[in-house]
């Protein structure tokens, strides 16, 4: 059967389309836009009509690939931003009556578990892992082996509700810094203490971002697990903590939704590695649509 995800990020939408044959998936087509549904309200619990008129017309471009692809059916999940708006419903509503499309607007819980899925279709936990997915409104972390999870959190401090939340500067000062590191660590409401998890996968995401950064070329399109040089991954996001926005508008590798956020992404990343005493570095490009692909 051939199937379609489309997953509604509270920065950027992204679409799967694949043929399922049992438990084996094949990748079809996969795009992502980015649409910033969260900005200039999240913080409020509120979409905005531009943001809503974005997310609305990524969704048609989406569509109509499906219907180029012959998707016989389609799936859309809506995650932080959408799951904590007051008027989402009038989104929901509006891409019900113009595409009849239903959106299931999931937990932060199910958001972890369908992530889980997805990255444990190509990764063999041979050890215990700490599972993290970077996103605008929340970042799921889960602590994980081949047989389950063991501990999950959604937690609601993503990068765009960090970067509307405070003025920084750019770049970033190291009274920034110190200012989202505190947010960080008061919001992430004592979850990560007294933890030592040296296996990190990065879900996708910001940390494909990172690997193109590194290896200065496209994130490779194989469905394998990658690993990164831990001593070089950091220098990279220390590299983008300082990096001006001048710097990353002229990157190729850094998408256009990304270019304001992530040096706050790097600042969380290293906060992340640092609590978590990370010492292994892996990279999943399967997230959230590959583990939900297999949804009924």
């Amino acid at each position: 059967m051939r199937k379609a995800i489309i997953d509604l990020g509270t920065n950027t939408f992204n679409l799967l389309v694949a043929d399922v044959i049992g438990n084996q998936i094949d990748v079809v087509f996969a795009d992502k836009i980015g649409v910033a549904i969260g900005m200039g309200g999240i913080n409020n619990k509120r979409l905005t009509e531009e943001s809503i008129l974005r997310g609305t017309d990524a969704i048609g471009l989406f569509l109509e690939k499906t219907k180029e692809l012959a998707v016989e059916t389609i799936h859309a999940f809506g995650t932080s931003a959408l799951r904590d708006a007051e008027n989402t419903d009038e989104f929901v509503s509006r891409i019900r009556d113009k595409f009849q499309l239903e959106v299931q607007i999931i937990s932060g819980f199910k958001e972890a578990e369908l992530i889980y899925h997805g990255v444990h279709q190509l990764h063999d936990f041979k050890e215990k892992g700490v599972i993290i997915d970077i996103g605008g409104g929340s970042t799921e972390i889960i602590f994980a082996d081949n047989a389950m999870v063991h501990d999950v959190a959604s937690l609601n401090f993503g990068v765009s509700r960090i970067y509307q939340k405070f003025q920084l500067s750019d770049p970033l000062t190291l009274e920034d810094i110190q200012r989202i590191r505190n947010y960080l660590q008061t919001h992430s409401e004592g979850f990560l203490n007294h933890r030592d998890e040296p296996l990190m996968i990065g879900s996708s995401g910001s940390f494909e971002t990172f690997w193109e950064l590194i290896y200065l070329k496209k994130f490779p399109k194989e469905a394998k697990i990658y690993s990164l040089e831990i001593q070089i991954f950091k220098e990279v996001l220390e590299q983008t903590v300082r990096s001006t926005l001048e710097q990353r508008e002229k990157n190729q590798f850094i998408l256009p939704i990304q270019k304001l956020m992530t040096p706050i992404t790097a600042v969380k990343t290293l906060w992340l590695m640092e609590k978590l005493k990370t010492t292994k570095i892996l990279i999943s490009p399967y997230s959230l649509k590959e583990g939900a692909i297999h949804s009924d």
